[in-house]
């Protein structure tokens, strides 16, 4: 049978069916789909209401509120170094373990409420860290990080990153592009808000907010002299996306790089966790005191 012979079998079978049933007045039966056939994807849209994670602490509104987002998670690993036994040391534990133990010692030393973006293994989307700030109105946000150099690099340091229109150098631009990219797997945009969201990222409105989140910054770093290694120039300034909450001070803290045998000997212990996360803490009771004295 010929390709026009088949199409013409394919095109009028239907066609005299139905017409036979007109004459006929017969009814011809529909196969009973059900509804399961239908396929409902609901995609989240801008100002969408994302899940929100318990508020620990004192049940009392009036309590400073920290949300603090360990970076990356699930699927994304974020940065990825070696470890002395060769086994591999990961951003996501690291930024995992950081927050858990700073999360500890807010609610040990009371007075303050405590929201993890993210308190186990999983992925959350970039757009959603800040949103949960947002929609608990925090009176804080800090993102926790590891950044990474190159094998057997010898940069290593800590560093403090807030919001700005413009990198403060170039390598804090590599590093912005790279964290702004979490939301890519196999280089596809999961997200669908990175190219939208530059434009809201240098939107400074909010003064007061911003001349907070460089508070915290300069207070980190005075309370991690003595405790903590920092980079040569460890206030940063870059265009990120997980600090884009305009009403929220917000810092991103880059612990260390995994890539650096001495910063990931820190990094990947429960002991060293705890110093960061005491240094944190810190600076956080200081800000807040300082906040009410205002």
């Amino acid at each position: 049978m010929s390709l026009r012979s088949l199409l013409l079998l394919v095109l009028l079978v239907p066609a005299l069916l139905i017409g036979g049933a007109v004459i006929t007045k017969t009814t011809i039966p529909i196969p009973e789909l059900g509804r399961d056939y239908v396929q409902r994807i609901v995609l989240q849209g801008q100002g969408a209401s994302v899940p929100l994670p318990d508020v620990l602490g004192p049940d009392d509104a009036d309590r400073p509120l920290v949300v603090i987002d360990a970076g990356h998670g699930g699927r994304d690993p974020g940065a990825v170094g070696v470890g002395p036994d060769g086994s591999p040391i990961r951003e996501k534990d690291i930024t995992l373990g950081i927050a858990l133990a700073l999360r500890d010692q807010l609610l040990s030393d009371g007075g303050i409420r405590v929201a993890m973006t993210r308190s186990t293994d999983m992925i959350l989307p970039l757009g959603d860290r800040p949103e949960i700030a947002r929609q608990l109105g925090a009176d804080l946000f800090v993102s926790i990080h590891a950044d990474s150099a190159g094998e057997g690099s010898d940069v290593s340091g800590a560093s403090v990153y807030t919001l700005s229109s413009e990198a403060s150098s170039e390598a804090a631009a590599r590093f912005a592009a790279r964290e702004n990219d979490a939301d890519r797997v196999n280089g596809i945009q999961i997200d669908g808000q990175s190219e939208a969201v530059s434009a809201i990222l240098v939107e400074l409105s909010q003064q007061a907010t911003q001349e907070d989140s460089s508070d915290l910054s300069g207070l980190i770093i005075r309370e991690g002299q003595g405790e903590l290694t920092f980079v040569s120039q460890p206030r940063r300034s870059a265009a990120l996306a997980v600090l884009r909450a305009p009403d929220v001070p917000s810092v991103l803290f880059e612990s260390g790089f995994v890539t650096n045998q001495t910063d990931s000997a820190l990094l990947s212990t429960a002991e060293g966790q705890a110093t960061y996360a005491g240094v944190l803490a810190d600076a956080i009771r200081i800000f807040f005191a300082r906040r009410a004295d205002r």
